[in-house]
């Protein structure tokens, strides 16, 4: 089993503009140490039914009500959350699917890196990466977030929302696991989707795809990435 590098093709070239917007960055850095409460809020903003942070400060009355935390660290949090989701949800449709999927990658990344100390070091987690075996036949489509490290390497596919979950995706994370198996390698395959368990649970529930031995990270569990 060995990593390599993503073809840069043409959706590789585009979409690297997408993830290097310092929004993706901000976003994600402040998600890493958010709350549930606040991810949530992430989630509903980024979707872009309302830009007005009035609407949102009334419906998360925990996060910016008189009864919210008066730690000025976690209102701050709060408040700069929703202004970098708000941005998100200002993008045109198009642009707000690719910066949210961005999104979910580089925040994946931030949680892993925070365990990655034990196992190779922040330097070995990478993004965009292919996984090959000997006379295997290579995917086409990188994996997300890759952990390359000796006896407890990862391969993770990242999701905005439940829907993301398809038969490929499935596919492809079961047999990147069965052929490091087969050569005695240990590798995790994980699937992180920035939803909730229970809609990423109903929609796994109609896959045929092979998935039991995939692990499911959601919204409610999120910091297990971070070793949380």
């Amino acid at each position: 089993m060995r990593f390599q590098d993503a073809s840069p093709d043409a959706r590789a070239v585009v979409y690297a503009g997408i993830q290097a917007d310092p929004l993706v960055a901000r976003a994600a850095a402040l998600l890493a140490d958010a709350t549930q409460t606040q991810r949530i809020l992430a989630r509903a903003v980024m979707n872009g039914m309302s830009t007005g942070p009035t609407v949102w400060q009334a419906m998360f009355p925990t996060l910016f009500g008189p009864d919210a935390p008066s730690d000025g660290d976690e209102r701050g949090r709060s408040e700069a959350l929703l202004a970098a989701s708000i941005q998100v949800a200002e993008r045109g449709e198009q642009i707000r699917s690719q910066v949210r999927g961005a999104l979910v990658e580089a925040l994946t990344e931030l949680l892993i890196r925070r365990r990655a100390g034990s196992r190779g070091g922040p330097s070995a987690v990478r993004r965009e990466r292919r996984i090959l075996f000997d006379g295997v036949r290579a995917e086409i489509h990188p994996y997300d977030v890759t952990l390359e490290a000796p006896g407890a390497a990862e391969a993770i596919d990242c999701k905005w929302g439940a829907r993301g979950i398809n038969a490929d995706v499935l596919h492809q994370l079961d047999d990147a696991r069965t052929h490091a198996a087969d050569e005695d390698e240990v590798l995790t395959a994980s699937i992180v989707v920035f939803d909730a368990e229970r809609s990423c649970r109903v929609r796994l529930e109609r896959q045929t795809a092979p998935h039991d031995e995939t692990r499911l990270i959601t919204l409610e569990t999120l910091d297990r990435l971070a070793g949380r």
